[in-house]
């Protein structure tokens, strides 16, 4: 057991933790303001249903016993899961730290499905989903599993969890259907500083869900420190050369969306490749997502926060191109330094693609199962209201004007009677 390991891993798991309410800051902004609230718990609740899910079954599936396809129940209710070493830090550590990604992982596809999905069917689908889905995947790449033995590379989840999330919400999107009004209004983020506010706080977040995946507090957590620096500002750049060329005036939601793009192209690099290989592999990264959301935009998919763009595009980029720009200096895994090994990029390519079809057709089978039970999808009525007042019984926003009188009794120079504003407001 080292310190210094485990203390930056404290750190490390706290900052991926981080990560999820950020989400929900750059989701809800995108969102219209009478879903905001709605599309904010659809993270939010992913760090209790999830997080427990993950202790009790996720964590023994995903990384105990030998098996290629799947773990055993050795580590069950996180039995054997103490504060022995797990490497240089304490096993529970490990757990905690590796639970925060299956988190995160689940609430990713909500950005598919805002603003029609009924939340308890929701509830439902990410907690067997993080059981069903995510945990054998992991398990396949990170838990000693049939693609960790075929030599795929993933420093920090570009396939377990970006690709595995927009290949889930793909399908989510496509059974749940699109919005009632998709297509025949105009659609617009209600809060773009909420968006700006919670990309940035990804970035601050992917600081430890990147370094913190070398498990010490090493040389390697360091290049994947400058790497995660570097990728998401070249995307940034030639994003906004992109938007410049294009419209003539860069966005600030193309801004924030460069960021996350960059940030998910070089998850699964970030300890293999060198700082200027890291920003040509951002700077690559922009071209299929700035375009794949202007396609995407242009057919009948509601694929309401372009998840597929965004994390399926930006994580296949940047998975392949691990194959490609990986240094043998840097790792000592790969046998060809820059340029030099093909064949890794054969063997990520298929890594993808046994995620991809895994994701899709388990995510398939767990939303027809659910949807025998209860409904899937808000009713008419109830999308044209607000999923914020049908499923929660709260506003993002009250009106202006809108108050309650306070009891006179407790009220005080902090807390002075509250009035009506003009009658007419």
């Amino acid at each position: 057991m080292n310190q210094a390991d485990t203390a930056w891993m404290l750190i490390a798991t706290a900052l991926v933790l981080l990560m999820t309410p950020a989400l929900a800051f750059f989701y809800g902004g995108l969102a219209r303001s009478k879903n905001a609230l709605n599309t904010m718990m659809m993270s939010f609740i992913s760090l209790g249903f999830v997080g427990v899910a993950w202790a009790l079954i996720g964590y023994t599936l995903a990384f105990s016993g030998t098996n290629a396809w799947i773990g055993d129940m050795a580590n069950v209710f996180l039995s054997g899961v103490g504060l022995e070493a797990k490497g240089t830090i304490p096993h529970m550590l490990f757990m905690a730290f590796q639970g925060t990604f299956c988190i995160i992982t689940a609430a990713l596809i909500s950005g598919a499905i805002i603003e029609r999905m009924r939340f308890s069917a929701y509830v439902a689908f990410i907690t067997i989903w993080a059981i069903a889905i995510y945990a054998p995947i992991a398990h396949w790449v990170w838990g000693g599993g049939w693609l960790a033995s075929l030599g795929a590379f993933d420093f920090a989840g570009g396939t377990v969890v970006h690709v595995n999330a927009a290949a889930a919400a793909l399908v989510a999107a496509m059974v749940l259907g699109k919005r009632s009004d998709y297509g025949s209004s105009s659609i617009l983020p209600h809060n773009v500083p909420f968006v700006l506010l919670g990309a940035g706080l990804l970035w601050f977040g992917w600081f430890g869900f990147n370094a913190g995946s070398a498990l010490a507090a090493s040389p390697q957590a360091g290049l994947a420190f400058v790497t995660t620096m570097l990728a998401p500002a070249a995307t940034l750049v030639m994003w906004t050369i992109l938007d410049a060329v294009r419209t003539g005036k860069p966005t600030s939601v193309g801004c924030a969306t460069a960021i996350v793009v960059g940030l998910v192209a070089i998850t699964p690099a970030a300890g293999y490749v060198s700082p200027m290989s890291a920003i040509a592999l951002g700077a690559i990264a922009a071209f299929p997502s700035y375009f794949g959301i202007l396609v995407r935009a242009k057919t009948s998919l509601d694929d309401s926060l372009d998840v597929v763009a965004a994390h399926g595009l930006g994580g296949t980029v940047g998975a392949l191109l691990t194959g490609v720009f990986a240094e043998k200096a840097l790792n000592g895994a790969f046998d060809g330094a820059l340029f030099g090994n093909p064949g890794q990029v054969l063997v990520q390519g298929a890594a993808v693609l046994a995620a991809m079809f895994y994701s899709a057709a388990g995510t398939f089978v767990v939303l027809k199962l659910i949807g025998l039970v209860m409904p899937l999808r808000a009713t008419a009525s109830e999308e044209a209201e607000g999923l914020d007042i049908t499923a929660h019984g709260e506003e993002a926003y009250a009106a202006i004007g809108d108050s309650m009188p306070v009891d006179e009794s407790v009220a005080g120079a902090a807390h002075p009677v509250l009035k009506p504003a003009r009658a007419d407001v």
